[in-house]
C-alpha cells in the first residue's frame, strides 16, 4: 500500500521542495540537506544508495504506471518499500507548471542528503589494488557533472572527488543527465580552498600520483603506457574554458592530452572525461 495525497493545487507548503525552493535553498532545507530526485529510475537508485525519501509528487495521469516502475525498480533490486512516505498527487494542468517537468514527466522525490567523508577517509575506503580515481576542479555546469558520472559508473572509475566550486552533483539536472549514478559511484567534495592549498599534496601524500588534463609542452598522451603502470592514479578535469588552475597543472606529476586532428586542441569536458576513463579507468578489472 501506498500513502497517496491527493491535492487539488501547488500551494501546500509540504510541496515547497518541488515548487518554491531552489537548489541552494534546498541543500539548507534541513541538516545535511534535501535534494529533488526525479524518474522512478533515478528515485530508485537514490533508494538502493540508502537515502531516505522526505516525500513524492506524481502526476495523477500516469500514477499507475510511475508507482509500477518504481515498485519494480525497488523489488528487482531488493530495496526497501517506500512504507508511509507521504506521495502528492496532482493533476497535469498544475504539475506541468514545475519547470522541467514537460522534458521529464516523471515522479519526483524530496530526498534527505547525506554526510560526506573527508577526503582521507573517503580515500581510505576506496580499492587499494589499482584505484583510479577523478577529481573535478570548478565544473560548473551540471550537465557536465551528470555526464561525467555516468562515464566513471560506466568505465572503472573507482571514486570521484568533487570541488566546492563545483556544480553539486545532487542537482536535479546533474543526477537526470547521469541516470542516477550519482548514488553508484563514490565521491565527496573537498573544499575548495582546502583544495587549492593541499589537495594535490595530500593525494600524495595517500600514495595518488596526479595526472592533470591539460596542453603544456611536456603533455603525455592518455595513451601512455606510464600511467597504466601507476598504482594509484587521480585524473583531475577543469573546467569549461579556463580549464584547470595553473598551480594544480605545475604540482601534477603528469599533464596528459587526448589526441586529436590538427586544428582542435580540446573536447567537452564531459566528453573528454569520457575518453580519458576509457583509457585509464579499471573497467573490468575490479
Amino acid at each position: 500500500m501506498h500513502n497517496l495525497i491527493y491535492l487539488n493545487n501547488l500551494e501546500a507548503a509540504a510541496l515547497d521542495p518541488y515548487v518554491r525552493f531552489n537548489e541552494a535553498q534546498l541543500s539548507h532545507a534541513m541538516k545535511p540537506g534535501m535534494f529533488v530526485a526525479e524518474s522512478p529510475k533515478v528515485i530508485e537508485r537514490a533508494l538502493r544508495a540508502g537515502y531516505q525519501p522526505a516525500s513524492l509528487l506524481m502526476e495523477k495521469r500516469v500514477l499507475d504506471r510511475d508507482l509500477a516502475d518504481l515498485d519494480h525498480e525497488m523489488i528487482t533490486n531488493g530495496t526497501a518499500d517506500l512504507g508511509q512516505t507521504p506521495i502528492y498527487v496532482v493533476d497535469s494542468t498544475q504539475i506541468r507548471q514545475l519547470a522541467g517537468y514537460n522534458m521529464l514527466r516523471g515522479a519526483l522525490a524530496a530526498m534527505c542528503r547525506m554526510a560526506r567523508p573527508d577526503l582521507f577517509d573517503f580515500l581510505a575506503a576506496l580499492p587499494t589494488d589499482h584505484p583510479r580515481i577523478a577529481v573535478l576542479e570548478r565544473v560548473v555546469n551540471p550537465a557536465n557533472i551528470g555526464a561525467i558520472f555516468r562515464s566513471a559508473a560506466a568505465l572503472g572509475i573507482d571514486g570521484v572527488v568533487v570541488t566546492s566550486d563545483s556544480a553539486d552533483p545532487l542537482y536535479r539536472r546533474a543526477s537526470r543527465v547521469a541516470m542516477g549514478t550519482v548514488f553508484q559511484v563514490p565521491w565527496t567534495y573537498v573544499d575548495a580552498k582546502t583544495w587549492q592549498a593541499d589537495g594535490i599534496g595530500l593525494l600524495h601524500r595517500l600514495g595518488y600520483r596526479t595526472a592533470a588534463m591539460a596542453l603544456r609542452h611536456n603533455t603525455v598522451s592518455i595513451a601512455d603506457s606510464r600511467l597504466d603502470r601507476v598504482n594509484k592514479l587521480a585524473i583531475i578535469l577543469g573546467a569549461e574554458g579556463p580549464g584547470l588552475r595553473e598551480q594544480t597543472i605545475d604540482q601534477s606529476d603528469f599533464t596528459i592530452k587526448i589526441p586529436m586532428a590538427p586544428g582542435v586542441d580540446s573536447l567537452n569536458v564531459a566528453a573528454a572525461s569520457a575518453l580519458a576513463f576509457w583509457e585509464l579507468g579499471n573497467h573490468g578489472v575490479h
